[in-house]
């Protein structure tokens, strides 16, 4: 990422605290960029996100779940130290990483600048098709063919059948040997056209039309 600008988005129940964060990045316009926050399905997915935990409090769990599932963001939870298992629920939720909000403006820009690199790195992962199909496997013989009748793509059902096993996105990518990324693209697509909203419904639809059932 050297000399290339990192886009950011800032999520926060709380003006205060997100208008804090985005003056500490702003103050490093040459590495920074803050954009909007992607919520929804056709939003642009900036480099990094950084999720404020408070949030959860309040029940807003699908754009947690959106950023985390779908979107081609790297994660990063602010944490409160007073509420440890508010980044407990993120972590599970499978955020890429947390920092403090007691963070100074340089531990900020390094947090970010460490989730932009891994970003990249899944990028470059992704460029690379040769890279991308090494011990690439289906977990059972039959996924490829399941879904095809709705347009499902083999990778997209091979995803398909690794979310209703119950494997979180980060597991799916190691045993695919592809970058998490890439795991959420292909999980956008197939939500698209299937017509799903959440890894509930994708579990549900994928046991219902044949996919193997967790153990």
């Amino acid at each position: 990422m050297t000399g290339q600008l990192v886009h950011v988005g800032v999520y926060s129940p709380q003006e205060i605290v997100r208008e804090g964060i985005v003056s500490l990045l702003d103050k490093h316009p040459d590495k920074v960029r803050i954009v909007p926050t992607p919520v929804e399905p056709g939003d642009p997915d900036p480099e990094v996100v950084l999720y404020d935990v408070l949030a959860l409090l309040g029940g807003d769990t699908a754009t947690l779940t959106y950023l985390v599932e779908m979107s081609g963001s790297k994660v990063l939870a602010v944490g409160r130290d007073l509420r440890p298992d508010l980044v407990g629920r993120a972590l599970a939720a499978g955020v890429d990483g947390f920092f403090s909000m007691g963070a100074d403006e340089k531990e900020l820009l390094a947090a970010v600048e460490s989730a932009a690199r891994e970003w990249q790195a899944d990028e470059d992962a992704d460029a690379d098709p040769g890279a991308a199909a090494v011990g690439s496997r289906t977990p059972d013989t039959r996924a490829p063919h399941l879904g095809a009748d709705v347009g499902l793509t083999p990778r997209e059902a091979e995803v398909l059948g690794l979310i209703a096993q119950g494997l979180s996105n980060q597991q799916i990518a190691a045993q695919l040997f592809l970058s998490v990324n890439s795991i959420k693209t292909y999980i956008r697509s197939a939500y698209r056209k299937l017509g799903l909203v959440s890894r509930a419904t994708a579990v549900s639809w994928a046991i219902r039309h044949g996919f193997a059932a967790p153990d």
